[in-house]
């Protein structure tokens, strides 16, 4: 049965705990160790290894510390030159290259973000597969029988221009935004070209404080889905989804 813990979601960081009830990895390392450790209630010696989907600091602001504490990480070339991450707890992965986490067969793939070699990740244990893609103006990819998705919904299109003719967001990072990020309307259409009779719960990542809509979002996911649909609040010290 995986377990997702959303330590911390959005631009203030990211960091998240799955496990299948054998194996704990961490999905991004970017906030500080300390609250890691206070979130993971001081165990963070459980974790069999730390998956980084990129390199910028919302994403890996404790990754250094993390190997300091005897925890392997795991992340693209592109990614770990662009750190200078050297070390025998830092691994290479390929795009999709299959390689093991204990229990887990983890799965990198592409994705489209304005990083040196970004990656999402397809994790599966068992008959679980858990998919987990963050950063990225859209998906190449179709993923037959997942069973959870932890994706990014970070804006709406019309409330970021809105934003952008009132002043509340510049231009250039509605320009950003809208190369790297993906929309609620572009995660809709990518769960619509799936199939997703095996799904049991989406959650939500890195919603925009500006131009999303929690509430929002999880309606019209939900609606295309017929599941639990959950929103990854940024900042969410220790909450739980199942």
């Amino acid at each position: 049965m995986i377990n997702v813990q959303v330590v911390a979601s959005g631009s203030g960081g990211n960091c998240y705990r799955v496990s299948d009830g054998a194996t704990a990895v961490l999905l991004e390392a970017g906030i500080a160790f300390k609250r890691i450790r206070e979130a993971l209630g001081f165990q963070v010696s459980d974790l069999a290894g730390c998956l980084l989907s990129h390199e910028h600091g919302d994403h890996v602001k404790a990754v250094r510390d993390l190997a300091k504490a005897g925890v392997d990480v795991y992340a693209s070339a592109g990614t770990a030159e662009a750190l200078g991450l050297v070390g025998h707890r830092f691994h290479i992965v390929r795009a999709r290259v299959a390689f093991a986490i204990g229990s887990w067969t983890v799965l990198p793939f592409e994705t489209v973000h304005d990083a040196a070699e970004p990656l999402g990740f397809l994790l599966t244990s068992g008959a679980e597969k858990l998919l987990f893609a963050t950063d990225t103006a859209y998906l190449k990819f179709r993923f037959p029988g997942l069973t959870h998705i932890m994706v990014e919904a970070n804006y709406d299109l019309p409330v970021l221009k809105a934003n952008v003719a009132s002043g509340l967001v510049d231009r250039e990072v509605k320009r950003r935004v809208i190369r790297s990020h993906m929309s609620i309307d572009t995660l809709c259409d990518f769960l619509r070209a799936n199939e997703l009779r095996q799904l049991r719960e989406v959650i939500l990542l890195h919603l925009s404080d500006d131009s999303g809509d929690a509430e929002g979002f999880a309606r019209r996911v939900r609606e295309i889905v017929g599941r639990p649909v959950r929103v990854a609040e940024a900042t969410t010290l220790g909450r739980v989804a199942r």
